[in-house]
């Protein structure tokens, strides 16, 4: 079989790589806190190179591109925008840093505060993930106490009570491997923000950091570079087609 057809058809599965994970930014573009993904591509040796049987770089027939190969998928953690709810069980992190949350018995970061509180006074995510304090624990509203707030700092204040909300970063973002919508699970220590540089907006909510016109672009252009692709490899089959009509025909 042509190489080229091998180019081609890696190519194409590439560009549909990237169409999944465009899809997928799309779907999210109202959820709160969720950060866009990317997909990274490689460029390939040629096989020849692969195998040892031809140097790279060194300008021989045998050392020719060998197309596209999708690698992985990387988070672009840009801040989304902020937007005012009003609501003061929402909090906006402006900055660096990340909510704690647990789920079960494993602790998750998020930039996504619209939380709520539940029957127990807990504040916790709209799936019920307790939002964690400082020393660990949930944080609780006493459901007998009518006027409370969160700071600017991220603290619970209400009367005779106050709980610092945890917010914490990770020694860099590569750490961070992202579970569900706009979950973060840990693979290190975080380190908690600085009181001095912790800022947030209560009655806020960071928004997705999707730009559907940025999303929907990029779709075209995938979707263009696949259909080019689809194109190319049936081009080179009815040329292989050809050639062996050819052949047999001699």
């Amino acid at each position: 079989m042509p190489y080229g057809l091998y180019i081609s058809a890696e190519g194409a599965n590439a560009q549909s790589s990237r169409l999944d994970v465009i899809a997928n930014n799309l779907a999210n573009v109202d959820t709160v806190g969720f950060k866009r993904e990317l997909a990274c591509f490689q460029a390939r040796y040629a096989e020849a190179v692969d195998k040892g049987l031809a140097i790279p770089g060194s300008g021989n027939t045998e050392d020719v591109g060998g197309g596209v190969l999708f690698r992985q998928t990387k988070t672009d953690f840009s801040a989304g925008a902020v937007k005012r709810t009003n609501n003061p069980a929402n909090v906006a992190i402006l900055g660096e840093g990340f909510f704690t949350v647990k789920k079960g018995d494993e602790t998750f970061l998020t930039r996504a505060g619209n939380f709520q509180i539940n029957s127990r006074g807990e504040l916790v995510t709209p799936q019920g993930y307790a939002v964690l304090d400082e020393s660990g624990g949930p944080v609780v509203i006493n459901p007998e106490v009518k006027h409370w707030d969160i700071s600017d700092t991220g603290a619970l204040r209400q009367p005779g009570n106050m709980q610092n909300l945890a917010i914490v970063k990770p020694a860099d973002n590569e750490s961070l491997v992202k579970y569900g919508e706009n979950l973060f699970r840990l693979t290190t220590q975080p380190e908690p923000v600085p009181q001095d540089q912790r800022r947030v907006a209560s009655g806020s909510l960071e928004m997705s950091a999707v730009s559907p016109t940025l999303e929907m672009t990029a779709m075209i252009e995938a979707s263009r570079l696949f259909e080019a692709n689809v194109s190319m490899m049936k081009t080179q089959d009815q040329m292989l087609g050809s050639l062996i009509s050819r052949v047999l025909k001699a």
